[in-house]
């Protein structure tokens, strides 16, 4: 009955171009790359690809996602941080000197993060027939996670075929033509990092090379300081790491030099490029500890090499499409013919950046995003930081690092939602490296238990204040609640898949630890209310009573409802686990006594613990709202908060850089106001110019759909996608509440394989803004409760929806593994 109601929904909701847009993914471009956000990214979450397309020669930045500076975290960088926090509280709680604990807390810093670096570029210079070239076509498979590049010259069509396998760990680039012998074509590479190459028979090229031992934050260059360093006498040397090119021609000729791979007249080449590196784990020198880099990548290229082209090809694409496949999301396009789907991509979005409809655009978006998530984060790999894997710089954008203020928290919010829970592992598998150093950390520099990190870190799990020991500025530098937020993607985790082994072996003693800190970080404010201190909101500041900008100050919003949502997580976990009853307790009283969220003169959200003017009223973190989303300490259950939230929204304004546009969106949604929220999404998806590189309030989208900060910054992509889905789907209270927020564009649709917490996967339809027929499978039985706008029913059940006040709720006890069907009346 189901399969016949989504088959006949298919023909009434989807137009022609909108199912294939659907089926066929992808972008695609008429011309080669000139900028590198214009080259198109692949990656398995270990080796990434950007790749540019052009005719003569061939450009791919290549990277490894293990390939950082530095070393593992050291110790008693900063031995007397802890003793100035007293002095830190009384300025605070007693003399309301905000200048001075500003200043002091300064104290609190130790040093930068490392830097995620470029591995190499690869150049394939081919020798051409005469003439200009024609029929010139390159796109990115987003279905199939393939690039390719087409055009004719001199008579010849000739093709690049490139991905990225995860299986054989290996990127694989297929040269054809369409007649026999025309491809003469030298290969060459180039580095920013130290290296050294050699040749390996007559068709492979090896290169070692050396990371630095530091380099410093890209916005970090103080008189007299080397950048980047090489040696370091009192530490950890930097890590090795090796990339290999092998050739395999048909027919002509392959020979390989130290300055590349030269082939001649051949009727296909197979370029197999595979990289590793020494990192052996964040707690050990890549130097002296190091993996055997060489070992590794040479055991990638046998393994890759032995298998036929088309086998490598069908088991990366098999490998991808079991993840990508699992959810899909298409709207009615209601023109009979739009000519935007015939578009090259670049041009269709800067249509689309002048008002013109075009849904398909928007579920490719929502698509692209999944594509990256599944590209540049894989189980067993590093998390995705803020450039996903995909980095040309030797001092990259904030150190292409991990800022845990917001932007790696965002990198994973789709993860979950979109299908993808594979995908955060990587994060989750990270985060009890994190606690293993802010454990130290909550010693070193505050004398506290359990385990704290701060705004940065970076592969080594670095934890403590960045700043180089008083550099830094405490709106960014000194803010300590980064491991409280991260605890709750394990508490999501489990939300969504019901895994009680992973809540209890791994979750449950990482959110303990980190709620032992907050414990001890509280401290009664003069009306006995536990606030933090020294407390900072990233990375706004306000105006002291002698007019003076100041950071620094006690109990700000975010740190409240951050820690709010930890204890809250952690007494739900306990209960769940039926363990550790006392620290329940104790965590129930606790959350009682912490400051409450207030509401300010304008019936905004407060964003300290007092109504400070601000400078920046329209400052792209509105971090106070962190209650509201990702929590859900702010909802329609509490509706005076619920319209302080709105009302602080309308306040600050719309603008902001693009992951900011991405955080609205994902706001507008939980205040279920969807055509704000979609208004949101085509500002986020604004066209943004190549050669616009400076960071501004526009946010946007590149010609490669890549995230406009601007610069780069990949965590905008995650949270458009995500936002999308929480405008669909919204499952953080003790319901699932189908269509929450759909705008009035997507008056039709269908959305499939979405998940919900309670470990329910989620498919729908819609007409007129109206559910029409649902699916919901249980994969882990239980309970549900369902919230809709319309009454619904149970097919093959007595059980209907009961009206609310919130709408119709059905509530129905699940068998795991069962599908349940789900009828409008």
């Amino acid at each position: 009955m189901m399969k016949q109601l989504f088959s006949s929904c298919l023909l009434l909701v989807l137009g022609t171009s909108t199912l294939h847009a659907q089926t066929t993914p992808k972008l695609w471009y008429d011309k080669p790359a000139t900028q590198w956000v214009e080259a198109l990214p692949l990656g398995n979450g270990r080796i990434g690809a950007m790749v540019f397309g052009g005719v003569e020669q061939e450009l791919i930045q290549l990277n490894e996602s293990t390939l950082w500076s530095g070393g593992p975290v050291k110790k008693g960088v900063n031995p007397q941080a802890a003793t100035y926090l007293p002095a830190i509280r009384e300025a605070l709680l007693n003399q309301e000197d905000y200048a001075k604990a500003d200043e002091l807390t300064k104290k609190l810093q130790g040093f930068y993060t490392e830097s995620y670096l470029p591995l190499s570029d690869l150049m394939i210079k081919q020798h051409l027939p005469t003439g200009a070239p024609t029929n010139y076509y390159r796109d990115l498979g987003i279905a199939n996670a393939l690039a390719t590049t087409r055009f004719t010259q001199g008579g010849v069509t000739f093709k690049r075929e490139l991905f990225t396998s995860a299986p054989a760990n290996v990127l694989v680039i297929r040269l054809s033509a369409d007649k026999a012998r025309q491809l003469s074509l030298d290969v060459a590479t180039q580095s920013k990092l130290r290296i050294q190459k050699a040749t390996q028979g007559a068709n492979e090229l090896v290169i070692n090379g050396k990371a630095p031992a530091r380099v410093d934050p890209n916005y970090y260059n103080p008189k007299g300081r080397q950048p980047v360093v090489y040696d370091d006498t009192t530490g950890c040397n930097g890590m090795r790491f090796q990339y290999r090119i092998k050739a395999v021609a048909k027919d002509g000729s392959v020979k390989t030099d130290t300055a590349g791979i030269h082939i001649d007249k051949a009727s296909e080449v197979i370029l197999y490029v595979t990289a590793a590196t020494s990192f052996n784990g964040f707690d050990k020198c890549p130097d002296k500890d190091g993996k055997d880099e060489k070992k590794l990548a040479a055991s990638y290229m046998a393994k890759a090499t032995a298998q036929p082209y088309p086998t490598l090809l069908n088991a990366h694409q098999a490998d991808y499409r079991r993840y990508f496949d699992r959810c899909t999301f298409s709207v009615r396009d209601t023109l009979a013919s739009n000519p935007s789907t015939s578009l090259p991509s670049d041009d269709r979005l800067k249509a689309y950046s002048t008002g013109r409809y075009d849904p398909s655009l928007e579920t490719l978006y929502f698509q692209y995003g999944r594509y990256l998530l599944i590209s540049s984060s894989r189980p067993d790999g590093p998390p995705a930081n803020l450039q996903g894997i995909w980095n040309k710089e030797l001092r990259a954008p904030w150190s292409s690092n991990y800022t845990i203020n917001i932007n790696t928290e965002m990198n994973y919010w789709p993860a979950e939602v979109t299908n993808l829970s594979e995908m955060h592992t990587a994060l989750l598998d990270w985060i009890p490296n994190l606690a293993t150093t802010g454990h130290v950390t909550a010693q070193e520099y505050y004398n506290a238990k359990g385990w704290v990190a701060h705004h940065n870190s970076d592969i080594w799990g670095l934890s403590n204040a960045v700043g180089d020991r008083g550099d830094g500025d405490p709106v960014w530098a000194n803010w300590p609640m980064g491991g409280n937020w991260l605890c709750q993607h394990l508490w999501e985790h489990y939300q969504f898949t019901g895994d009680k082994k992973f809540l209890a072996e791994q979750a449950y003693p990482i959110m303990k630890q980190a709620a032992l800190f907050s414990i001890d970080w509280l401290v009664p404010d003069k009306n006995g209310k536990l606030v933090t201190a020294p407390s900072t909101t990233p990375e706004n500041k306000f105006f002291d009573a002698n007019g003076k900008q100041q950071g620094v100050s006690v109990g700000t919003t975010m740190d409240m409802s951050i820690i709010w949502d930890l204890f809250t997580n952690l007494i739900e976990a306990s209960t769940v686990l039926n363990q550790d009853k006392a620290f329940r307790d104790q965590l129930i009283a606790k959350r009682s006594q912490l400051l409450p969220l207030q509401i300010g003169k304008q019936g905004q959200l407060l964003e300290w613990n007092q109504e400070f003017r601000e400078t920046d009223p329209h400052h792209r973190h509105v971090s106070h709202l962190f209650g509201l989303h990702p929590g859900r300490q702010i909802t329609t259950q509490t509706p005076a908060l619920f319209a302080a939230a709105r009302k602080t929204l309308e306040l600050r304004g719309d603008e902001g850089t693009g992951w900011s546009k991405g955080w609205k969106i994902n706001w507008w949604a939980r205040l279920q106001d969807g055509n704000h929220a979609y208004s949101l999404i085509r500002q986020l998806m604004q066209y943004v110019n190549t050669t616009g590189t400076q960071m501004s309030r526009g946010g946007g989208t590149y010609p490669n759909f890549f995230d406009a900060h601007p610069p780069f910054q990949i965590d905008g992509n995650f949270a458009g996608t995500a936002g999308m889905a929480e405008m669909l789907l919204q499952s953080h209270l003790d319901k699932i509440h189908l269509l929450p927020a759909v705008p009035d564009a997507w008056s039709e649709g269908r959305v499939t394989g979405l998940k919900a917490r309670g470990g329910f996967e989620v498919s729908m339809n819609w007409k007129k803004s109206t559910l029409t027929g649902a699916t919901l499978k249980s994969l882990t039985g239980g309970d549900l409760a369902l919230l809709t706008k319309v009454p619904v029913r149970i097919q093959g059940s007595k059980q209907t929806a009961v009206k609310t006040d919130e709408g119709y709720v059905l509530r129905l006890k699940t068998e795991k593994g069962k599908v349940y069907t789900v009828l409008a009346n």
